[in-house]
C-alpha cells in the first residue's frame, strides 16, 4: 500500500474514532458529575453533623469531626474519573496531532511531485524542436500549443495552491530561476497567454491581462510593437 492509499485508510476511519472517544468523554463527564453531586451531598450532611458535635462539646472522639470513609472514597473515585478524562482528552489530541503529521509529509510528497509535472510542462515549448515546428505550422498552431501547456501548467499550480491550504498551512513554492520569462512584464508563464503572430516578435508570448485581453482573439493577433512595425512599413 502507498502512503497516500495509506493515509487515506487512516483518515477515513478517523471520525469514528474520534466519535467513539468524544462519547465516552461524554460519559466520563456524566458520571463525574453524578459522583460530585452524590459526594457534595454527603459532605454537607456530615458538616452538618460536625457541627451539632462540635457545639456540644464532644470533641475527645475525634471520628465525629471528620470525614467518613464513604465521602472519602466518593472524593477519590471522582479523581480517578477527571484523571481518565484527561488522559482520553490527551489520547484525541495525539491522535489528531498525528493525522496532521501524516497530512504535512503527504502535501510535501505532493508539493514534489507538483514541482517535477510542473517543470517538464514549462520546458516543453520552449524547447528548440518543438519552437521549430510551432513557426513552421504558422501563429494559430503556436497559440494551440502554448495555451495547453500553460492550462496544464496552471491547473497543477492551482491543485497545490488548494492542497496546501486546507489545514491552515502555507507551503512557499519558489520560483525556479532557470525558468524562461516573457511578455512585457518579464515574468514567467501562468494563466491564460497569447501568441504575437508575427514570426519575428522579440517577445512572442504575453499574458492576456498585461495586454488587455479577456479572452483568445479571433484569427490574427500581434502585440502593440509589431502592430506598430506594421503601421510604419505600411506607411
Amino acid at each position: 500500500m502507498s502512503f497516500s492509499d495509506d493515509f487515506r485508510v487512516n483518515l477515513e476511519a478517523l471520525p469514528n474514532i474520534l466519535q467513539r472517544k468524544y462519547s465516552l468523554l461524554r460519559d466520563l463527564d456524566k458520571s463525574l458529575q453524578d459522583n460530585q453531586r452524590q459526594n457534595e451531598q454527603r459532605c454537607e450532611q456530615e458538616m452538618d453533623e460536625m457541627k451539632r458535635v462540635v457545639k456540644s462539646g464532644n470533641t475527645h472522639d475525634t471520628s465525629l469531626i471528620r470525614f467518613s470513609d464513604e465521602a472519602l472514597e466518593e472524593q477519590k473515585h471522582s479523581q480517578r474519573i477527571a484523571d481518565e478524562k484527561v488522559a482520553l482528552a490527551q489520547q484525541v489530541y495525539d491522535l489528531v496531532d498525528g493525522h496532521i503529521q501524516q497530512l504535512d509529509q503527504f502535501l510535501k510528497k505532493y508539493d514534489e511531485e507538483l514541482r517535477r509535472e510542473s517543470a517538464a510542462a514549462i520546458t516543453t515549448p520552449v524547447s528548440s524542436s518543438e519552437k521549430s515546428g510551432k513557426r513552421a505550422e504558422g501563429g494559430r498552431g503556436r497559440k494551440k500549443t502554448r495555451l495547453a501547456v500553460t492550462a496544464a501548467a496552471g491547473a497543477a499550480t492551482e491543485a497545490a495552491t488548494s492542497a496546501s491550504n486546507p489545514t491552515a498551512m502555507d507551503i512557499d513554492i519558489p520560483v525556479d530561476p532557470n525558468e524562461p520569462t516573457y511578455c512585457f512584464c518579464n515574468q514567467v508563464s501562468y494563466g491564460e497567454m497569447v501568441a504575437c503572430d508575427n514570426t519575428n516578435c522579440k517577445i512572442e508570448w504575453f499574458h492576456f491581462g498585461c495586454v488587455g485581453l479577456k479572452e483568445q482573439p479571433k484569427g490574427k493577433w500581434y502585440c502593440s510593437e509589431c502592430s506598430a512595425q506594421k503601421r510604419r512599413k505600411g506607411k
